[in-house]
């Protein structure tokens, strides 16, 4: 008892055969990579499964789903449902776990971890998937893919040259870090009335959460997992995560820096003209290399992030202290050295924070509030007990000679 059916269908087709059990885990860790279509699932299984010989998953499926369960079981993975339903003697999938890497020939005891997005559902029952797959279907197609890179890139020099001429009619000093607040933080309709803010933030902790999963991944069998196609919809639609949240911070904050520098000296301000000349500042910014990342592109950096591939810097660029025996041994490191951006550089208030809610970053502000008030308690009790100890007089002694 440890084969399967398995029946895979997207919007536009379905197919059926039999597998291991065991291959259902690894196909349900591959809906990490939020597949769409049936070839995109066969490749996201390369993530966990490696291919042999160029021979696909799915090649001796039939067309077609077949309801009959054979063996261990029967198991569903509707793509265009987001619903995985599996009634099984052998496995019992998880939204998040690992699972051991198979490298074509043998399971390896290499564990890679996945999470399945939110938007998905797992069952333990046929019945129940057949009462919501139609019902899901009906939901998602009626809620397309939104792609916000348009709207986050292509409508940002427009808004900002409206709104720096108004703060200079308005005769604002220095409205740089109000008009990125506003931009952040007000909902739009091309957003669906979601706010830039609330678009960046509501995938950034999944994002994390896959690559520091391909970068254990990579560390151990050196060499990356595969990235998303750039045909797919998980890269085309792709959600933000903290490396392209702060260089987007850093791009809107230089084009608010340059037009405002423009609106301040000129007085005979042409707004397709000034559009068309943040624009171009815009392109430049994101395809020159940047100190502040590593000498990459900031477009590198978002394309890394989108394919969800780590970022890689050689062992040497991460040595803060030549004097450091960590460091040192760091720089003769021979696997893959990555790098992670903090947004350490992003104005301290809650529109550039990544907490979803303003009552989450509150809280934190005064969890941190109480914690530098303690450190600063007990720094000062040190200093004093110090002080004391040194400057202790000592008894005087006389001596007969």
């Amino acid at each position: 008892m440890s084969e399967v059916r398995l029946n895979v269908l997207d919007a536009g087709r379905a197919i059926h055969g039999t597998i291991h059990g065991s291959e259902i885990d690894a196909l349900v860790a591959s809906l990490s990579a939020s597949p769409t279509t049936i070839e995109e699932l066969q490749n996201a299984l390369a993530r966990f499964v490696k291919p042999v010989d160029g021979t696909q998953p799915f090649a001796l499926f039939d067309a077609g789903t077949n309801e009959e369960p054979y063996d261990a079981g029967i198991v569903f993975v509707d793509l265009a449902a987001r619903i995985v339903a599996t009634e099984s003697s052998y496995s019992y999938p998880q939204t998040h776990g690992f699972i051991f890497y198979h490298d074509g020939m043998k399971l390896t005891n290499v564990r890679i971890s996945y999470y399945v997005p939110d938007d998905w559902i797992l069952l333990n029952s046929i019945a129940e998937y057949k009462c919501l797959c139609d019902i899901r279907r009906a939901q998602n197609a009626a809620s397309p893919p939104l792609d916000a890179r348009a709207v986050l890139y292509g409508a940002i020099t427009d808004y900002i040259v409206r709104e720096c001429l108004a703060a200079r009619n308005s005769c604002i000093k220095d409205p740089i870090a109000a008009i990125h607040a506003r931009w952040l933080m007000t909902p739009r309709q091309d957003l669906r009335g979601q706010s830039p803010r609330t678009v960046m933030l509501l995938q950034r902790d999944f994002i994390e959460a896959d690559l520091e999963s391909r970068e254990h991944q990579w560390s151990r069998l050196g060499e990356p997992a595969p990235c998303l196609n750039l045909e797919s919809s998980a890269y085309r639609f792709a959600g933000f995560g903290t490396h392209e949240i702060v260089v987007y911070y850093d791009m809107v904050r230089h084009l608010i820096s340059k037009c405002w520098k423009q609106v301040s000296k000129k007085q005979d301000i042409s707004i397709p003209v000034e559009v068309a000349r943040l624009d171009q500042i815009k392109s430049d910014w994101l395809n020159h290399p940047e100190e502040d990342f590593e000498d990459k592109s900031p477009a590198y950096i978002i394309e890394c992030e989108r394919k969800r591939l780590p970022l890689v810097v050689p062992a040497e660029k991460v040595i803060l202290d030549d004097d450091c025996p960590l460091c040192r041994a760091m720089a003769g490191h021979t696997g893959p050295t990555f790098c992670h951006f903090d947004g350490s550089n992003m104005d301290d208030d809650f529109p550039f924070s990544f907490y979803l809610t303003r009552d989450e970053w509150e809280a934190e502000k005064e969890l941190q509030g109480k914690f530098d008030e303690e450190f600063e308690k007990e720094r000062q009790q040190r200093e004093a007990k110090l002080f004391n100890e040194t400057n202790q007089p000592t008894s005087n002694q006389t001596v007969i000679h």
